[in-house]
C-alpha cells in the first residue's frame, strides 16, 4: 500500500473486518470509491488577473442512499484526502443509520488570501465544473473546513441557475432564509457534547472534576469548548491554527470566542459586553496542547495531529476526535497501548451530517423543524449510536474505533448484499 492518508485510513477497515461476517462481494465494493471527479476551476480575480484552482469532488458509496459531504476550501487539499474524508463519511452514515452514502470535496486554495467577490466566483465555477456529479438525489454538498453558509448558499443558488430550478437540498448547512436547518451551524459540537457527556459517566467522571483540552477554535470546537464550560466542565486550554492559550484554573470560553470573533485572534480574557479584560494565562503552541496533563483531549482541527512521532508523549485519558482523522493508525495503537481511550470521529463529530440530513429532509417535505426538535432528535440518534456502539465494544473487546466500524459495516453489508452476491448468484 501507498504511504497515503486514504491507505493509513483504509487500515481501519482492515482492522474491523475481521470481527464481522460479510459478504466477499461487500468487502471487495468498500476498497474503492465509486467515482472520483478532478476539475480545473477558472477564477477572473479582482485585479483582471486568471487563476486556475484545483477542484474535486469523490463519491465513495451510494449503496444506502445519495452520496453526503462537505466540502473544504484549504492549501493542503488533495484528491488523496477527499477521498479518505469521503471514506469515513461512508461510514459515520452506516453508523448512524442515516439514509446516504459517504462523499467529500475540494479545492486547493487559501481562502483567506481571496476577496469575497474572488470567494463567490470560486464557489459558483466549481459548482460549473460538478453540476453533472451531484443532485439531491445524486451527491448533496455541506460546508467543512473553511466555508460556510453563505459559500453554501452561493452554490445552491448556482446549482438552480444550471437546472433552471429551485433546488434546497443539493446542498445543506445554507443559510435559514435559502432553506437551512435551525441548529446546523452548531450541529458538530452539539453532537460531540452529547457523545462526551454519555461517555465519562461510564468512567466515574462529573463535569467538575474534568479537565479538558481543545486543539482547534473553530466553528466545531469552540462550540463544544462552550458547550462543556457552561456544562461545568474544566476548559483549562484551547487553541487555532496560530497557537493556544492554557490556564490551570479554567478558562471563560464565551469571552474567548466573543475576543476571537473581534480580532481573529486567541487570548485568555474575560469579556462583559463590549469591554474585555486579560485574565493570567500561558501562551503555547499547539505541540504544547496536545501532550498537557488532562482528562479529556479534543482534537478539532484538522488531520494527523497525532502521529507515531507524538503519541507517547499524550497524558490525556480519553481523547474525542472532533476533526476527522486527527490520530494516525500507528498513532493509534501507541495510545491503545497506553491504556488511553479513543472515542473515534465517525461517531463523535456525525452530529453535522445528522443535521444535515434533518436539513435535506426538511427541503424535500417543505415543513421546517423548531431548534428545541432538532435538538432533541439529534440527542437522541447521537446517544443511541454511541451506547450501541459502546456495547459492541464491551462484548467483544475491542477499542471503540473498531466497534464504531463493525456497527457500520453491518449495516452496509446488510444493504450491499440486498443486491445480490456471489452466494446468491451459485446457490439460488
Amino acid at each position: 500500500m501507498t504511504n497515503s492518508l486514504f491507505s493509513d485510513a483504509s487500515k481501519r477497515l482492515e482492522k474491523a473486518l475481521k470481527y464481522v461476517s460479510i459478504s466477499d462481494d461487500a468487502s471487495a465494493r468498500l476498497r474503492y470509491p465509486k467515482a472520483s471527479l478532478s476539475v480545473s476551476i477558472p477564477v477572473r480575480m479582482d485585479n483582471g488577473s486568471l487563476r486556475i484552482f484545483q477542484g474535486y469532488r469523490v463519491r465513495y458509496d451510494d449503496t444506502r442512499g445519495p452520496g453526503k459531504g462537505g466540502v473544504r476550501y484549504h492549501p493542503n487539499v488533495t484528491l488523496d484526502e477527499v477521498q479518505s474524508l469521503a471514506f469515513w463519511m461512508t461510514f459515520k452514515c452506516a453508523l448512524l443509520n442515516l439514509p446516504f452514502g459517504g462523499a467529500k470535496g475540494g479545492i486547493t486554495v487559501n481562502p483567506k488570501e481571496l476577496s469575497k467577490q474572488e470567494l463567490e466566483r470560486l464557489s459558483r465555477g466549481y459548482i460549473d465544473a460538478i453540476a453533472d456529479f451531484i443532485g439531491p438525489n445524486v451527491d448533496i454538498l455541506a460546508p467543512d473546513v473553511y466555508t460556510n453558509a453563505m459559500i453554501m448558499g452561493w452554490m445552491m443558488d448556482q446549482y438552480g441557475i444550471i437546472c433552471r430550478q429551485i433546488s434546497p437540498a443539493v446542498v445543506t448547512g445554507k443559510p435559514l432564509t435559502m432553506g437551512g436547518s435551525q441548529g446546523r451551524d452548531s450541529a458538530t459540537g452539539q453532537g460531540a457534547f452529547y457523545v462526551i457527556n454519555n461517555i465519562l459517566p461510564k468512567f466515574g467522571h462529573s463535569p467538575n472534576n474534568t479537565t479538558i483540552a481543545v486543539q482547534g477554535f473553530g466553528n466545531a470546537g469552540a462550540i463544544v469548548a462552550e458547550l462543556l464550560a457552561k456544562g461545568g466542565y474544566k476548559v483549562v486550554a484551547v487553541s487555532d491554527s496560530l497557537g493556544g492559550i492554557y490556564a490551570e484554573k479554567g478558562l471563560d470560553i464565551p469571552s474567548i470566542r466573543q475576543y476571537k470573533n473581534e480580532h481573529r485572534g486567541i487570548k485568555g480574557v474575560y469579556c462583559q459586553d463590549t469591554v474585555c479584560s486579560i485574565v493570567e494565562h500561558k501562551t503555547i503552541t499547539n505541540e504544547e496542547l496536545l501532550t498537557l496533563d488532562v482528562d479529556v483531549l479534543i482534537p478539532a482541527a484538522l488531520e494527523n495531529q497525532i502521529t507515531s512521532k507524538n503519541a507517547d508523549k499524550i497524558r490525556a485519558k480519553y481523547i474525542f476526535e472532533v476533526a476527522n482523522g486527527p490520530i494516525t493508525s500507528e498513532a493509534d495503537q501507541i495510545l491503545e497501548n497506553k491504556g488511553i481511550y479513543v472515542f473515534p470521529d465517525i461517531l463523535v463529530n456525525a452530529g453535522g451530517v445528522t443535521v444535515s440530513y434533518f436539513e435535506w429532509v426538511q427541503n424535500r417535505s417543505g415543513l421546517y423543524w423548531t431548534t428545541q426538535k432538532v435538538n432533541e432528535t439529534l440527542k437522541e440518534k447521537m446517544v443511541a449510536e454511541t451506547e450501541e456502539t459502546w456495547a459492541i465494544s464491551q462484548d467483544l473487546g475491542v477499542s471503540m474505533r473498531t466497534a464504531a466500524y463493525i456497527h457500520g459495516l453491518n449495516r452496509l453489508s446488510e444493504a450491499l448484499d440486498a443486491k445480490g452476491t456471489r452466494n446468491y448468484y451459485v446457490n439460488g
